[in-house]
């Protein structure tokens, strides 16, 4: 196969990735609405809130926007994310294990209540928990999950 020939592979695997992720119900404005309701819960956490805010202080709209970009990108396959999740978990000095596991705990309640569908919810629930693992263990180097 040549570089052409598996570029248009890949391109149509992205297309029904991202086409099952919409059957699903999960679009733009869901992303949207699942990043808001999730942040408003870490920010009133009384623990992870003051981790985000140490490091996020008033750029919480940035953040935001940036988390909904991520999502779509690992969801929609959009690639519209640009960042370095790693590099900006091993500097979160605040953090520790604990709060990984608030994140993600806080991640699948705010999925029960507002996920289009079952299947939205497990695929999305599986990715995050699959990320803090990684983060976690590339953070503190504990394997998690």
């Amino acid at each position: 196969m040549n570089s052409l020939d598996a570029f248009r592979v890949a391109q149509e695997k992205r297309m029904e990735l991202a086409n099952r992720s919409r059957e699903m119900g999960i679009n733009e404005e869901f992303i949207s609405k699942l990043v808001d309701t999730f942040y408003l819960r870490v920010q009133a956490h009384p623990e992870l809130g003051e981790v985000f805010d140490h490091r996020i202080g008033d750029r919480w709209p940035i953040h935001l926007a940036k988390m909904k970009k991520f999502w779509e990108s690992i969801t929609l396959r959009t690639s519209v994310y640009e960042g370095k999740p790693m590099e900006t978990h091993r500097a979160l000095e605040e953090a520790r294990p604990e709060h990984f596991e608030v994140w993600l705990r806080l991640w699948e309640e705010t999925l029960n209540e507002i996920a289009p569908s079952l299947a939205a919810k497990e695929l999305l629930f599986n990715k995050a928990k699959s990320m803090g693992a990684r983060l976690a263990e590339g953070r503190f180097g504990d394997k998690r999950g």
